[in-house]
């Protein structure tokens, strides 16, 4: 029987609760899957036939010994889920730049590099944005996000420096959309569309994270937006999960992030999610799927 690893944190060791719903359809597929920690030096991933990534929700905060691991992994030809090079692209939210290259269209974004002089309120003001979200290009669950407006030019200005110089920074126009609205993250496997959800900040806040209070619902994405979601997954390199976030605006899908390499797969908000990422698992490492009997009646 097949040995997959399901890569983890050490704050989650038994992996987050959504992603145990996968480990009894990958059973019923007669394939053994267990929750290891990605930076455990204890762990001997040769043992495994298979790593797939998971709730690896601390890689942002350890990004060179992560992306060495992942470099380990391909040098010793253990497969990856999402692959390596597609995780290496994946970790720099700069990704974001070159899929605008290629056309699709993406929540308007400011990218300035180091030494490039910005005076961010001033800025803010020429793009005719009233409010704006900071990022640093290297993160996960908000981290270090936050929303500014022209007028929060000390804090901006600093944390906007402090980021530019370290990670890299990237400032997103504030999408009103997403509190009145919400923002949509659907979900694919194999490249194909499985689920989706509609996600909303709690009162007062803008961020929809449920870490944050932040909350979501199973929906059925408009034709438009699966559409256009379907478009941005068939860009990138075939993946095995891919969660598409997006919200539109002005009749228009916006991407705000395509997560290829640890994201809340949302496996509870559709019954059938956890059986299709199973087999989708199992067509990548070619098992078989087990034959269904007839039925004797």
């Amino acid at each position: 029987m097949p040995l997959i690893a399901l890569a983890t944190s050490s704050k989650h060791p038994d992996l987050a609760q959504d992603d145990r719903l996968l480990l009894q359809p990958l059973a019923e597929l007669s394939l053994d899957a267990e929750p290891a920690i990605w930076d455990d030096p204890a762990r001997n991933w040769s043992s495994f036939d298979a790593v797939i990534l998971r709730c690896c929700w601390d890689y942002h905060l350890k990004l060179e010994a992560f992306l060495r691991w992942i470099t380990g992994l391909e040098r010793s030809t253990i497969p990856l889920w999402n692959s390596a090079p597609c995780v290496r692209w994946n970790a720099n939210k700069s990704y974001l730049r070159d899929l605008g290259a290629q056309g699709i269209p993406i929540v308007p974004t400011l990218w300035a590099e180091a030494g490039e002089p910005v005076r961010l309120g001033q800025r803010l003001r020429e793009l005719g944005w009233s409010k704006a979200v900071i990022k640093p290009r290297v993160s996960a669950t908000a981290y270090r996000t936050h929303l500014i407006t022209p007028d929060d030019s000390e804090f901006g200005q600093t944390l906007f420096d402090e980021l530019r110089s370290g990670p890299g920074v990237m400032v997103q126009k504030f999408m009103d959309n997403i509190v009145s609205q919400g923002e949509w993250s659907l979900i694919f496997f194999g490249g194909e569309f499985s689920h989706a959800v509609l996600k909303t900040p709690k009162a007062g806040d803008f961020r929809v994270q449920n870490d944050f209070g932040g909350s979501e619902r199973p929906s059925d994405p408009p034709f438009e937006v699966l559409q256009a979601a379907t478009r941005i997954v068939r860009t990138v390199e075939p993946t095995l999960y891919a969660r598409v976030d997006g919200v539109v605006d002005d009749g228009q899908f916006r991407l705000m992030e395509l997560e290829l390499i640890e994201p809340l797969l949302f496996l509870a908000a559709h019954s059938q999610a956890p059986a299709s990422f199973a087999r989708a698992i199992a067509q990548v490492i070619q098992v078989p799927a087990p034959e269904i009997s007839p039925d004797p009646r």
